[in-house]
């Protein structure tokens, strides 16, 4: 069987221009057609198109606060290795000395030439969150100011240093003015 183009063109009522002109007008219509569906498809999938970037956005941002979680942990790790690494013995102390954390006051028993250097800025009081609590150490200025750049909640003490610098020129710096009272 042969299709009705063949057909009308063996009758003669059709010629071969006429021909390839329908032909052309029909492939344009599909070939239009097919654009108007894929713009229609597009159209429906920007809602979608948008969704998919707020979940990458989103995505994007929950990993960087993991990122930063993990950053902190580390950094805070590292607090409480140089403070076990670089704490002193405490265990000869017998003199207490008394300080404030998150206020309230706190006390922990020293030897009087670490109550010395705590007054004088050389020692600095360190905290730390261990298994069995939270822990209080005695730990070196120099020591004190790398666990500051980790996390600074860990040092406690480290302001009177910065005093007895500052009081360097003042007149009556060589009068000492006794921390150890108790009543």
């Amino acid at each position: 069987m042969s299709s009705l183009q063949e057909q009308l063109l063996k009758a003669g009522l059709v010629d071969q221009k006429r021909l390839a002109k329908a032909n052309q007008e029909k492939s344009k219509q599909v070939n239009l057609a097919r654009k108007k569906r894929a713009k229609k498809k597009l159209k429906a999938d920007a809602p979608g198109q948008q969704l998919q970037n707020r979940k990458i956005q989103r995505d994007r941002e929950l990993n960087q606060r993991r990122q930063e979680e993990v950053r902190r942990k580390e950094l805070a790790a590292q607090a409480i290795q140089l403070i076990d690494i670089n704490k002193l013995d405490r265990t000869q102390g017998e003199h207490p000395y008394g300080f404030v954390y998150k206020r309230k006051v706190k006390q922990i028993y020293v030897t009087e030439t670490q109550k010395n250097q705590l007054v004088e800025g050389q020692l600095v009081i360190a905290t730390c969150v261990k298994s069995d609590g939270r822990k209080f150490e005695l730990v070196p200025a120099a020591v004190a100011k790398k666990i500051v750049e980790r996390d600074e909640s860990c040092v406690i003490d480290i302001g009177q240093q910065a005093e007895s610098d500052s009081n360097q020129n003042d007149p009556y710096s060589e009068y000492r003015v006794p921390d150890d009272l108790t009543w």
